[in-house]
């Protein structure tokens, strides 16, 4: 009985890490605007999905591969860095 409270343990904590991406809200700005946002600084938006309450994603520019995050509401990114993988 231990043995099976542990595995039923175990599972239940690999599920509840799993990441899901959330749904944009009614007042978010759409992925187009997002990606008309990145081209203006010279980024090309290669994915973008809503999580965590922002829009997250790639862009590349000049052959390197950035993530990003934009702001819903405002379109300000918050968040450019070099992707590590």
């Amino acid at each position: 009985m231990k043995r099976m409270v542990t595995l039923a343990g175990l599972i239940a904590a690999s599920t509840t890490g799993m990441a899901l991406a959330d749904t944009p809200g009614a007042d978010w700005i759409g992925r187009d605007r997002v990606a008309s946002i990145l081209s203006q600084q010279g980024y090309q938006m290669t994915k973008v999905e809503a999580d965590d309450g922002h829009w997250e994603g790639e862009a590349t520019r000049d052959g390197v591969t950035y993530e990003f995050h934009v702001d819903p509401r405002s379109g300000q990114v918050t968040k450019m860095e070099r992707d590590k993988d």
